[in-house]
Formats: C-alpha cells, structure tokens, sequence
C-alpha cells in the first residue's frame, strides 16, 4: 500500500504510519520512565548523618527525579495525544469544518498542559519542602527550626501559582475569559503571599518568644521582649492586611479608578477623616510608645484604678489587667501613657514589705524585734535581704511599729507581709498582754 492511499474518512496511510509512531514512541518513552521510577537507587533510604555532601546531594537528586517522572509521563502522553488527534483532524472529512475542532482540542492540549506544569511545579516544591525540613532537623540552631520549614510551606505554595500566571496567555481564549482568569490568578497569588508573610510574622514571633521565656524567676528581659513583639506582631499582621486588601482592589480597573478619584479630591475628605481620627490615631501612638519606652511589660504587677494585678495583654488600643480574682480590667492604652500608676516589677520583681502593728507604750521593743529576725528565719517566703524593725509612729495610746522585710516578688511578698503579720501580734498576746492596744485608750481618744 502507498502512502499516498486513503484509508478511511480522507486519512492516509502516511499520516496512520505517524500516528502509530507517535503512539509507539510516547510508550516508549513511558516504559522508560516507569522504569527508572522502579529503580533501586531511588527508592534507597535517606544517607546519614555521617554522609558526605556529595552523597546527600545525589539522593536529594534522585528523589526530585522520582517525584517529577509521573508528571513528566503525563506531559508525555498530552504531547502525543494532541500532535495524533491533529494528524487526523487535518485530513478527516467526517466532520464539515474541522478547523475549529482542531482550535477546540489544541485549546484542550494547553489546559492540560497548563494542569500539567501546576502538577510538575507542585512536585518540585514539595521535594523542596521536604529538604529544608530535613536541613533544618539536621542542624543544631534554633532560628532554622522554625524560618526553614517555613520557606518550603511558601514555596510549595507559589511556585504553582507562578506556572499558572506565566501559562496563562497560552489558553488563548477570549479577552474577557483572559482577564477574568488573570484576575483569578493575581488574587490568589496576592493572598498567597499574605499568607506567607503572616505565618513569617508569627514565626519569627515564636522564635524570638520561645528564647525569653515568662515562667521563670527573673523574667524581667523577658517581660520586656514579649511586650515589644506582642505589639509589633499585631502591628505588623495589620499592616500585611492593609497593604493585601489595597493590593486586591488594585487589581480591577474599575476599583482603581475609583481610588484615583479619591486621592485627587482627597483635600477637604482628608482633613474631616483626620479630626475624625484624631484619638484612633493617638491610640495607635500610643502603642507604639508602649512597646519602644516600655512603661508596663506583659506580667508586670500594677496597682490601677486601686486594683493589684498583672498586665495579661497590650493590644493597639487597650491593656487587660489581670487581677488578683481573677477578674480582667480592661484599661484604655492612653491610660499608661497619660495618667500615674504603680508598677511594681519596673525593674525588678524584689520587693519590699511593709506590716504595721500598733502596740502599748509598755512593749519590749528590743523582743519584738528579735521576735521579727526569728519569724523571718523560719519563713520559706523571705529572700534574705532586708530585716529591720522601726517606731514609725507614737500616738497618744499606741506606738506605731513597721516591720520592714524583703522577698523576690510581689506574690511571695504578700504572703510574708500577712505572715509577719500574724506572728508578730500572735507573739504579742502570748507574752506581753498587757502591750495590746487599750480598747478604753481608743474610746477616749475618740471622744477627745
């Protein structure tokens, strides 16, 4: 039979011939890639941790070359089944006018070609992923634990979205098809990104925290780290959010336009949007010079509105207090900046505790004070610092005794003040009775 022969439906025997070829070849060419898929090299385990370099390296390559071939197979077969179909549609005459059938399958060959590089790129990322992961397990910092892996989350992500962006002209289909795809695509990628950068605010947050932490003794450098980061991470998760949603609407024409008619007739919008503003922007403001001069830090003991308690959270506007019931008092964040409160772990978290006890004239002052020392001795809540006893105060009845001591922090020395306390007027009944206040002392006095 000769080439120039028609079989069937206007077909000829060449153009069969080739197609059989193309066929023949793209399952050779599939045989051979199964082939190499099964091989033992690259279905061997991961080199240790005392493989050389070049040995790691030539793994890693045959695990990226084993992720891709399934892809590559499919990419092959696409090829084979477009270059075939457009053979036969060529020189078909079973339909009236194959051109457009022809139009139609070679727009069918670039989608799944495009399905095919989103695929392949997706394989390339994930193999990526996974070796940042195991560089980051292999290495004994911190600071790649947590940054490495997420550089392989972001390029798993992006790199398929960058395939369907740069592939996307090749579909050829209509302006308005095309746009609203690239549109599509843009918003996607622009969110990707968001997310990207989100999860490296927060990672970056979790590093610096996990290095400062809050639940030991001398906290105060760590304190003061988690304020700044628990501010800036808000800060900079807003202005990420801001500058996404800007980015989104500048991507329609339509929204663009309209921002452009704002900004030209922005002068007398912008001066009322500015008085009206005013206090959201001392606000923010105001956070800021929270977080840079640090009056209050996250755990810090305060006294606010007559309330003990410790900071709990500092947002952009507001600080919840924690206090000692465990109720929350939510205070205005201008408040720390604009009115007077004690901080009592300004510096640092030892302080100091007063206890005033009113005796008669006739006590031993000399056995009270010696009965403070043993009092503070035996007591498992005072650091060993401070331990004085002083006459603050001589009534007409009464003397007015301070018993000054010290401890590490403000819990602990609320508990040795009520200690003291007990013992020191427990000490004054049992051996000096006659020392208590005169309730008839009182009585007169109040009269007078």
């Amino acid at each position: 039979m000769r080439s120039t022969d028609v079989i069937a439906a206007g077909i000829r025997f060449e153009t069969l011939l080739w197609c059989i070829g193309v066929a023949v070849a793209a399952a050779i060419i599939h045989l051979l890639l199964r082939w190499q898929l099964a091989r033992g090299p690259a279905r061997a385990e991961a080199p240790g941790a005392d493989a050389t370099s070049a040995a790691r390296l030539r793994w890693w390559l045959a695990r990226a070359v084993r992720a891709v071939l399934p892809t590559i197979g499919l990419i092959v077969w696409i090829h084979a089944g477009w270059a075939i179909l457009d053979l036969l549609l060529a020189e078909t005459t079973l339909v009236d006018d194959a051109s457009r059938l022809r139009l139609a399958v070679a727009w069918i060959y670039r989608a799944l070609m495009l399905v095919a590089a989103w695929k392949l790129l997706a394989r390339i990322g994930g193999v990526l992923e996974e070796f940042l992961r195991r560089v980051a397990e292999r290495t004994g910092t911190g600071w790649d634990d947590v940054l490495l892996p997420l550089a392989g989350r972001a390029i798993r992500r992006l790199l398929p979205f960058i395939a369907l962006i740069l592939a996307a002209p090749a579909l050829a289909v209509s302006p308005a098809l095309e746009t609203i795809f690239r549109n599509g695509a843009s918003l996607a990628l622009i969110g990707m990104v968001a997310f990207v950068l989100f999860q490296l605010v927060e990672a970056v947050s979790m590093l610096v925290l996990r290095e400062h932490r809050l639940d030991t003794r001398d906290n105060l450098q760590a304190r003061a780290i988690h304020t700044q980061v628990m501010v800036l991470r808000k800060v900079a998760i807003t202005v990420i959010a801001v500058f996404t949603l800007a980015s989104m609407l500048m991507v329609f024409d339509s929204v663009r336009q309209f921002g452009a008619s704002i900004l030209a007739s922005a002068g007398i919008a912008g001066i009322i949007i500015g008085f009206a503003a005013q206090q959201s922007i001392a606000t923010l403001l105001a956070g800021f010079q929270i977080a840079i001069t640090q009056p209050i830090r996250v755990d810090d003991v305060v006294i606010v509105e007559g309330e003990w308690g410790r900071i709990e959270d500092i947002t952009l506007t507001y600080v919840v207090v924690r206090i000692w019931d465990l109720r929350r008092l939510v205070v205005p964040i201008n408040y720390f900046i604009e009115k007077p409160f004690q901080n009592w772990t300004r510096r640092s978290a030892d302080i100091l505790v007063p206890v005033f006890v009113h005796v008669d004239y006739t006590m031993p002052l000399d056995e009270l004070r010696a009965e403070l020392t043993r009092v503070l001795e035996a007591s498992k809540h005072w650091d060993g610092k401070v331990n004085v006893l002083h006459v603050t105060g001589a009534k007409e009845h009464t003397l007015e005794v301070r018993a000054l001591a010290s401890a590490v922090d403000s819990g602990t020395a609320w508990e040795l003040a009520c200690e003291i306390r007990e013992k020191l007027v427990g000490f004054v009944q049992r051996n000096h009775p006659d020392a208590l206040p005169k309730l008839r002392g009182r009585v007169e006095s109040r009269v007078a």
